[in-house]
């Protein structure tokens, strides 16, 4: 018995605690300001963002009176920017403005995108220069290009510097920039030269040449690039900070990682998006009509495609009415047609990230991806051929030659149909690389129609072939 209250006490000593509802307790409770916010100071910016979309209007405003700017932007980088933007315009534009400044600049001005054009300028008045500055500039990249996503909190050395001037300037530049893990310099004309990382910053000895401190190897992108183009590139590498730079390769800014895990987030949302047939991503709170309009597009296309589904069944209508038995098994060769194709698919657009793909590698894909689909469809080809001739025979009562005549139809028709599927599956979207269309366009609803038109051409020319011309079993 002891040893299971023991167990019961450690449960619940190692259960994650209600931040939120202690969070909620301190706001809506009678404690004045000055102990309202030493409660609060103890709290996450993530916890206290969960709490400001629970509150009222007047709750919310209480916390941005009490609330200093800086704690305010931890947690509003935790917010959605529709809702943080929503924030912002309950808020005056003093203060708006002192938050704004103390948020990563790309957040900032995703912020800033949602609030109206009257509000957002009376908040851009509220901030120091430097900063509106630094707002615009990123503010002038269009929403794909990687410089929308990078931030001017860094350390920015110049290589004429000792290690000791070096060291004072990563002091003073620190008061402002936080993003210290790694230190980057440019030459007499700001042009990136290189990076130092901070640890060997700080073990260097005085006399050592700050030259022998700076990788000018290290990974950079500019700011005009798509984030398509650069993502891969950007993954690649385990860096903390990757710089940024114009055309002119002068140092603009960083990507830092946690906006790397948000762009690659994004684009996985995309891709899912696009795979699933849509033209954007939808979320929960959109209105119908706009969610009606995403969809739509994709849905007519591959209604057309449907209906010529339908006539090709159609033209095989004397097959049908002979052989009725094998209608029982269209959706067994539809099915996995369009299996084998989607993941044909999947692979052949992973594959397509590599921008250096040759022509040669593309046809050793398509190769693989036809061998995979043989062997699995011989497999599963033969497979059925013993299971379909088994269930005739024993449950619908036919011949042996009958049955295993069906069964072997459709087994032909099963390695014919994932033979051809897994070649579509590759096909189409190496074709819409190829007129410079996203390959993930040639989503899963897409593939899984054409498929339906390759099996059931397969399924029933085999069984016209075969069964009606060559057997001869009705």
């Amino acid at each position: 018995m002891v040893p299971m209250e023991k167990t019961m006490v450690l449960a619940k000593t190692a259960e994650k605690p209600n931040y939120e509802s202690e969070i909620l307790r301190i706001i809506r409770g009678n404690t004045s300001p000055k102990a309202m916010l030493n409660q609060l100071e103890d709290y996450h910016g993530s916890d206290i963002a969960d709490v400001i979309e629970q509150l009222s209007e007047q709750e919310r405003k209480k916390v941005f009176r009490i609330c200093p700017a800086e704690m305010l932007a931890e947690a509003f980088a935790h917010l959605e920017e529709e809702k943080a933007g929503e924030c912002l315009k309950e808020i005056s534009p003093r203060k708006a403005g002192e938050i704004v400044s103390e948020m990563e600049t790309d957040d900032a001005v995703e912020i800033l995108h949602t609030i109206g054009r009257e509000k957002r300028e009376l908040i851009l008045d509220a901030l120091d220069e430097d900063i509106k500055k630094e707002i615009r500039l990123i503010a002038s990249f269009d929403e794909d290009e990687i410089g929308s996503r990078m931030t001017t909190n860094c350390i920015v050395l110049h290589e004429g510097l000792t290690v000791k001037d070096a060291m004072n300037e990563l002091v003073r530049q620190a008061e402002e920039n936080d993003n210290m893990t790694t230190l980057f310099v440019v030459d007499e004309t700001d042009c990136f030269y290189g990076a130092i990382a901070l640890k060997d910053l700080i073990v260097a000895r005085s006399g050592v040449p700050l030259e022998s401190l700076i990788a000018t190897s290290f990974p950079y992108v500019y700011a005009n690039e798509t984030i398509d183009d650069c993502i891969e590139q950007l993954k690649d590498y385990s860096e903390d900070l990757i710089p940024v730079l114009d055309n002119q390769n002068k140092l603009l800014g960083v990507i830092t990682a946690q906006s790397l895990i948000d762009v690659v987030d994004e684009e996985m949302g995309e891709d899912y998006a696009k795979l699933a047939g849509l033209t954007a991503e939808e979320d929960l709170n959109e209105p119908l009509k706009q969610s009606v309009k995403k969809r739509l597009p994709w849905l007519f296309a591959l209604l057309l495609l449907g209906l010529l589904v339908s006539v090709v069944v159609g033209a095989f209508e004397k097959v049908v009415a002979q052989l009725t038995l094998i209608m029982a098994f269209q959706s067994l060769i539809l099915d996995m047609s369009g299996n084998v194709g989607t993941q044909s698919l999947a692979v052949t657009i992973r594959v397509l990230m590599d921008e250096n793909l040759t022509f040669r590698n593309k046809l050793r894909l398509v190769g693989k991806e036809m061998r995979v689909g043989f062997f699995n469809g011989l497999i599963l080809g033969v497979l059925s051929f013993a299971m379909v001739g088994l269930y005739i025979m024993l449950f619908k009562h036919k011949t042996m030659l009958f049955s295993f005549a069906v069964s072997g139809c459709i087994g032909v028709s099963l390695i014919l149909a994932m033979l051809i599927s897994s070649a579509v599956g590759t096909l189409i979207p190496l074709f819409f690389k190829k007129i410079k269309v996203d390959p993930a366009v040639a989503s899963g609803p897409l593939i899984t129609t054409v498929n339906d038109l390759v099996a059931v051409v397969t399924y029933y020319g085999m069984s016209w072939i075969l069964l009606l011309n060559v057997l001869k079993l009705v």
